[in-house]
């Protein structure tokens, strides 16, 4: 039995094994049935997906390109002083310091001082001291010896080949899942940013080099293919959402993706080519766009990417780059229509920021939705007001319940996931199935899990199951 595998989770998933066979459609089982579920043709730059994972030329997720315009980060909502008076701002961040101090001196599980701690613990950012006070995240580091400096020429590759380079450093580095798109300014390039959230302006231009000056991040024009990588959360932190030590994950994995970044961009700069990159995480550009565009996973009801391998227990980054890379396409897992069916995340939302419509809408919610897109767009300040209300967390709930989320090492998870992509009919029934197995949610805000169990686990590093998604492990 695979470490993390409650026993009640392993008996419940043999109970469902029998159902889920009986339901799945013959196509699917045949599927199942053959010796490995996973591609044995691994193709450039690409993951290795299960068998019923397809590569197609659109997203799922409908797109007007003509409708979509550059978006201006200022308008998110992590840019707070747009949407709140700096009095509600105040009330709510005092509110928040308050029920911090009261839950740990109450000794509250999940929000005790050794809870806090270890959150802020995640939150440092130790591997970026060096480049902290320099307007260098965006450049990457220059001390990585170039080609040139070691008297040698630059690395040249077919695209394909370069892109399977990249990405075998990017998955050394840290990255679960890694993808390429190619910037086109009639489409993808409206993925990039107008303005970055400092309010710096984000410029495409012919110079040689990326460059910063005191108004503006520069990408050069040849600069044309974005690298788009995620970072593995832990499944089991995310259990014991909304509590401050669930988001300890989060902060982690923005740490990961940030060392990533300065060490992929060095590595780049080693090849001979230059990295621009995200100057703080999500800026830039639409990281859920550029992750659909990539081919990582699929926009969900959300209103974030669900991947097949991880659910949406992930964080995405992404960076430009002049070196060629061949660009990977858009996948189609079935997971958008299933989002129809399911709700789990709707339901379970304590603020009530998430849609509960049968379909995605092309209307945006405000301005902090880019339009061009049809979507089950979220309430994002709702959402964010609501975090302030339980204190020191990023609730992630809706992370949490998402049937994609789930522990994989059971077949029956391989059945579903196959069965959802291969006949939608069967999405209800399997829905029911998820629900009877591992319990019906609520909008209570109550943890899936007591955080006071976490701490006697016996997890692996960081709390992250690399079995997951498995691939190649070498002979």
């Amino acid at each position: 039995m695979p470490e993390n595998l409650t026993r009640r989770e392993f008996l419940k998933d043999l109970g469902l094994l029998g159902a889920g066979i009986t339901m799945t459609p013959p196509v699917t089982a045949a599927s199942i049935a053959a010796p490995d579920l996973w591609n044995d043709s691994w193709k450039p730059g690409s993951n290795a997906r299960p068998g019923w994972v397809k590569t197609v030329d659109k997203p799922t997720t409908e797109i007007n390109w003509d409708e979509m315009k550059r978006y201006d980060a200022r308008e998110t909502s992590q840019s707070q002083e747009k949407y709140h008076s700096a009095e509600e701002l105040k009330r709510l961040r005092d509110r928040d310091a308050e029920l911090t101090k009261k839950h740990m001196l109450e000794n509250r599980p999940g929000y005790t001082l050794k809870d806090q701690a270890l959150t802020a613990a995640a939150r440092l950012r130790l591997a970026q001291a060096k480049y902290a006070g320099m307007e260098a995240r965006f450049v990457g580091p220059t001390d990585a010896l170039t080609p040139e400096q070691r008297g040698v020429p630059k690395f040249t590759a077919s695209p394909e080949e370069a892109a399977r380079v990249v990405a075998a450093a990017a998955r050394f580095l840290g990255a679960a899942m890694v993808g390429f798109v190619e910037l086109d300014p009639k489409t993808t390039q409206k993925l990039v940013y107008t303005h970055d959230d400092d309010g710096k302006q984000i410029e495409f231009a012919d110079v040689e080099r990326a460059e910063e000056t005191k108004d503006k991040r520069i990408i050069p024009n040849k600069c044309r293919y974005a690298i788009v990588y995620a970072v593995q959360m832990s499944e089991e932190m995310l259990r014991l959402a909304p509590t401050p030590l669930a988001n300890a994950t989060t902060f982690t994995a923005y740490e990961f993706g940030e060392n990533i970044q300065t060490r992929l961009q060095g590595f780049l700069r080693g090849l001979g080519y230059q990295g621009p990159g995200e100057n703080k995480r999500g800026s830039l550009g639409s990281t859920g766009g550029f992750a659909v565009m990539a081919g990582l996973g699929e926009q969900s009801r959300l209103n974030r990417i669900v991947t097949p391998e991880y659910g949406p227990t992930v964080r995405i980054f992404k960076m430009f780059t002049d070196l060629p890379l061949a660009p990977t396409k858009p996948i189609n897992a079935g997971i958008l229509q299933f989002c129809k069916t399911c709700k789990k995340c709707a339901v379970v939302c304590p603020s009530k920021a998430l849609s509960m419509d049968d379909e995605p809408s092309w209307k945006v919610k405000g301005a902090w939705s880019n339009p061009g897109h049809k979507e089950w767009f979220e309430d994002a300040v709702k959402c964010r007001d609501y975090w302030y209300e339980v204190s020191q967390t990023g609730c992630s709930l809706c992370f949490a319940v998402c049937p994609y989320a789930s522990k994989d090492q059971a077949l029956i998870h391989q059945i579903t996931k196959a069965a959802i992509a291969a006949a939608p009919m069967f999405n209800d029934a399997f829905s029911t199935l998820e629900e009877m197995a591992y319990g019906s949610v609520d909008s209570s805000g109550k943890p899936l899990k007591d955080p006071a169990t976490w701490w006697n686990l016996d997890l692996p590093e960081f709390g992250i199951d690399t079995s997951r998604a498995k691939r190649d492990r070498g002979g």
